[in-house]
């Protein structure tokens, strides 16, 4: 019988390329993983990669187990869904993913406060603007700005993030007010520096933008928030979260924006599960109270 802990390691490596990456992608040491894969190859009775400049490259018997191990991943990972949603006990971890700005900034005071109703749950957070993928297990429970179209994916939506127009006071102070759209030009714009989804915003409402409009860029949101907290320009900001700054302002010159929608999603096979349930309704509480405020 094959052992899925090797199998696993050797599904890593041949996804990855190397041993170190591999070893971070399934969560272990890369010790570890090279004695997965030397175990795996004393059953198989050959090697199953080879050194070259690229990395490590398969084998031709590692490419015949390749399909046949993914299929046992599958089968692996429906099982520990199913088993993980048989669970009927309020304690044990519970993996939360949301973006890096929810992570920040609204889910800190509903943990706390879950965690104070729930002592025996323990929350692991991913803070990541990518799409963690649920079928995999990367986390229990995602909190979306987009509708999830994964099958095997249940999803509430809890509402609707109205976006706005912000700026300090003290950016306002040094540069006045823009009352209008074309104003905006001759404004500091916090924009964003390769993601083009503020460039795509405005295209939608006619206006036709480049990287270089924005004099300060930033990927990273919460960067992207301080800045606009320590009064660097305008930028773009959830109400739900710039309404409850007194330092900043809102600005109505017109341009209309799309609000996000908030979505909790989790597999179907967890849904089950004592303590995923419980914390998927809690936040779903706490969220939709803060959305609807």
């Amino acid at each position: 019988m094959l052992d899925w802990t090797l199998l696993r390691s050797f599904l890593a490596t041949i996804d990855t390329g190397s041993l170190s990456a591999a070893a971070t992608h399934i969560g272990t040491t890369q010790p570890t993983l090279s004695r997965h894969i030397k175990e795996l190859e004393q059953v198989i009775g050959t090697p199953l990669f080879r050194r070259s400049v690229k990395g490590l490259e398969p084998t031709e018997a590692a490419l015949g187990l390749v399909d046949d191990a993914r299929e046992m991943g599958r089968a692996a990972e429906a099982l520990a869904l199913k088993a993980q949603g048989k669970a009927e006990t309020l304690s044990g971890t519970v993996r939360i993913t949301a973006s890096v700005v929810v992570s920040n900034l609204i889910l800190p005071p509903i943990i706390a406060e879950l965690r104070r109703t729930e002592p025996l749950i323990q929350i692991e957070i991913v803070a990541s603007d990518a799409s963690q993928n649920l079928l995999r297990r990367d986390a229990d429970i995602a909190l979306r700005m987009f509708d999830p179209t994964q099958n095997a994916l249940i999803a509430r939506k809890l509402g609707d993030t109205p976006l706005g127009l912000y700026a300090s006071k003290a950016y306002i102070a040094r540069k006045g007010r823009p009352r209008e759209m074309l104003d905006i030009l001759d404004h500091d714009v916090i924009g964003f520096d390769r993601l083009d989804d503020i460039i795509r915003g405005y295209a939608a409402m006619g206006r036709v933008v480049t990287r270089h409009q924005f004099p300060v860029r930033c990927d990273d949101q919460m960067v992207c928030w301080h800045l606009l907290l320590a009064g660097a320009g305008i930028g773009f900001a959830q109400d739900l979260l710039a309404g409850a700054q007194p330092d900043l302002e809102k600005l109505d010159i017109g341009m209309r924006l799309p609000a996000l929608p908030v979505w909790l999603v989790m597999h179907e096979e967890v849904r089950s599960n004592a303590r995923i349930r419980r914390v998927a309704d809690f936040l779903s509480s706490a969220l939709s109270a803060r959305l609807k405020a």
